[in-house]
């Protein structure tokens, strides 16, 4: 399973990148880009694009000993800037503090970084990243929606179709003790800093769901429920879809073929076909030794939003969790991530029709 605890200790092993070229799996296509400078990689960095370029900021990783010889895991503050598809990595900037596991949204030339934690817990600051093509741009101000209304960390959010942001589920405490349902959005259109809240998914609170948005609406999929005894809690993973729209309010859809949290999120939309790329599964959990963990699921589902219907597809090249993604270049693009409990990688992949 991924860190359980995500601000406490582990280890980010480092993985030389693989050279896959173009591979194909179902209908999507699979191109390896230029990976991270940092040679451990993050999880859960935010990304987005500003500036025609694209930025990965933050994210955490154990540079020490393994999370099962009780390494620390470190939270970082870097802004990696790739200004174009072929390009390389430049460092562009700071955070104003070390921060991961929130929410990313690119909104017209600014990259909104909503939420996440550090190793004290989660945090409600929201912030802009601007890239001016020399340096980043931290912003705050009357065009940046204000803070959260509560401290949110292991969410998942989306822009839909007008611009408005979504922001569902997650934790606001510090360790994996208690989920939340609450959803808030945000439009820059009513020219309010304050985020709405909406009624709540009518379904178990969770963290690490996965979201996408397409004309039909604001869907959520899965994620992971958390059990408790007083002293310990552990992951119950979930395969519940819903979607929302603020008209209608929430409507159950078709369960996935099987559990996923922590995909790539929001989750690519190609050809009106929504993707879930792999995911954890929860199959693999407390595997044994843990240094040879075989990695994540491969497996990605595809949902049909006019059909409510889902198919597996082919298996993928990589195995990852806990990253964002990111529309740029006419494709979709994953930095980064965790391969593996306590391991990341720093490849760079992306997704999208073939010859695209």
């Amino acid at each position: 399973m991924m860190d359980k605890t995500w601000w406490r200790g582990g280890f980010a092993g480092c993985f030389s990148a693989m050279i896959w070229g173009i591979v194909r799996a179902g209908d999507l296509e699979w191109r390896s880009s230029v990976p991270l400078p940092d040679p451990i990689g993050v999880a859960a960095p935010f990304a987005g694009v500003s500036g025609g370029a694209l930025l990965v900021a933050g994210g955490a990783h154990f540079p020490g000993k393994p999370p099962w010889e009780g390494g620390t895991k470190v939270w970082t503050d870097t802004v990696w800037v790739l200004d174009r598809p072929d390009g390389r990595w430049i460092r562009g900037g700071r955070l104003p503090h070390p921060r991961a596991y929130g929410v990313s949204l690119t909104r017209g030339d600014r990259v909104l970084c909503v939420g996440g934690g550090d190793r004290r817990g989660p945090v409600a600051e929201v912030i802009a990243l601007q890239w001016d093509g020399r340096r980043i741009r931290v912003q705050r101000g009357p065009d940046v929606p204000e803070a959260l209304p509560v401290p949110l960390a292991l969410a998942a959010g989306a822009l839909d179709e007008a611009g408005v942001a979504y922001v569902a589920c997650g934790t606001s405490e510090p360790g994996e003790v208690r989920a939340s349902a609450r959803v808030f959005s945000w439009d820059p259109a009513s020219k309010r800093r304050a985020w709405r809240e909406w009624p709540p998914l009518p379904a178990e609170p969770r963290i690490l769901p996965v979201v996408a948005s397409a004309s039909e609406g604001f869907f959520l999929f899965g994620g992971a429920a958390l059990e408790t005894d007083g002293t310990s809690s552990r992951r119950r993973y979930l395969r519940d879809a819903w979607r929302f729209r603020p008209g209608t309010g929430w409507q159950r859809l078709a369960d996935l073929p099987r559990p996923c949290a922590a995909a790539a999120s929001p989750a690519p939309v190609v050809g009106g076909r929504i993707h879930l790329l792999g995911g954890d599964d929860g199959s693999r959990v407390g595997f044994q030794p843990p240094a040879a963990h075989p990695g994540f699921s491969r497996e990605p589902l595809e949902y049909d939003p006019g059909a409510d219907r889902w198919t597996r597809r082919d298996p993928m090249p990589v195995s990852r969790v806990t990253l964002p993604s990111v529309p740029w270049q006419g494709r979709w693009w994953l930095p980064s991530g965790e391969m593996r409990p306590g391991v990341r990688s720093p490849e760079v992949w992306s997704v999208g029709e073939a010859g695209r």
